[in-house]
């Protein structure tokens, strides 16, 4: 373990976050107004709203912040903690340009699980924490992220067990008023919720309406379940057990039978329709807006290590081909 890594455990004052969308923009204006040296690399038009209104958030909390922001990836010369929290296109190549930059502590947002692997081969697994994000948001056209759930990120260590460089960063997440916890099974975790989002996501890219409405629906709660299940089995395969304590019961739902599992999804879909009505799957936002998705991170991952696997997740291959960007 390197000086900069041990120093990294205790330091963890100066944050660098990469992406300024939803989830990169809730984590940094808390952080910044908690006092934190925060910088947001972002680019173009959302860099130069930053740049001149800094970071605004309305819904949960109103909050308006000035926040450092560069445009330049290469300029960055190091950072306590890297947040990533752009969408999961292209990432290596995100990454490959902060190469020069002294990275402490690296962890992704990012949905899906191969983010592990893009950060660690950027800056080594010692340098690699675990993370997943419960909390939601859209950014606007105007700048402003309206925040709809707050209920934790989780950070933990690749390898299990606890540490103290995860509690750390957690407790000042959560001091900053985004809800932040350590856990000790961030991989269990982190599939658990991969298999949810793959279910939200399926459903989502083709119900097209307000996440509580098709969970609510009978048919797409079937739909949710059944593609929940085949990322089980392929969490099953890879040797990862799955849990209830990430987005959605998901072992749960994996073990019951198909009615009591439906049954509960529209349980959840009433609670979402009561807490935040308006919240609506981030793929379906990038769909809204006309912008790519991560497709090949996360539905492609999921067919692809399948095939490895000599597995057939047939409704998942099915999004993934219905929605997958053109060949160039």
């Amino acid at each position: 373990m390197g000086a900069w890594h041990r120093a990294a455990i205790v330091s963890i004052h100066k944050f660098v976050i990469l992406g300024a969308g939803a989830m990169g923009s809730i984590l940094g204006a808390h952080l910044t107004r908690a006092g934190r040296d925060v910088t947001m690399l972002a680019r173009g038009r959302r860099a130069r709203q930053i740049a001149t209104d800094g970071l605004r958030l309305t819904g949960l909390v109103e909050l308006s912040v000035p926040t450092r922001v560069i445009e330049d990836p290469a300029q960055l010369r190091s950072a306590d903690v890297l947040i990533v929290a752009t969408k999961a296109i292209d990432t290596p190549e995100s990454l490959a340009l902060l190469r020069n930059a002294q990275i402490g502590i690296a962890f992704s947002v990012q949905n899906g699980v191969v983010k592990n692997d893009f950060l660690a081969a950027a800056f080594g697994r010692e340098h690699t924490l675990g993370a997943l994000a419960n909390i939601s948001g859209e950014l606007q056209n105007d700048g402003k992220v309206l925040f709809t759930r707050n209920v934790n990120v989780a950070i933990g260590e690749l390898a299990g067990g606890t540490s103290s460089r995860a509690g750390a960063i957690a407790q000042t997440i959560e001091a900053s008023g985004v809800h932040c916890i350590a856990v000790s099974d961030i991989q269990s975790r982190e599939w658990s919720k991969f298999a949810a989002w793959v279910g939200l996501a399926g459903v989502a890219m083709s119900a097209r309406t307000y996440t509580w409405q098709f969970l609510m629906d009978r048919d797409g709660a079937t739909a949710f379940v059944r593609l929940v299940r085949e990322i089980g089995r392929l969490a099953d395969a890879s040797g990862v057990p799955l849990t209830d304590d990430s987005v959605l019961p998901v072992a749960t739902l994996c073990r019951a039978d198909e009615s009591t599992a439906v049954r509960i999804v529209q349980d959840y879909g009433k609670e979402l329709r009561d807490s935040a009505p308006q919240h609506k799957l981030s793929t379906l936002q990038d769909i809204e807006a006309g912008r790519p998705l991560e497709m090949e991170e996360t539905f492609g991952f999921a067919v692809r290590k399948a095939k490895e696997l000599q597995l057939s997740l047939p409704l998942t291959e099915q999004s993934y081909r219905s929605f997958r960007p053109p060949p160039t």
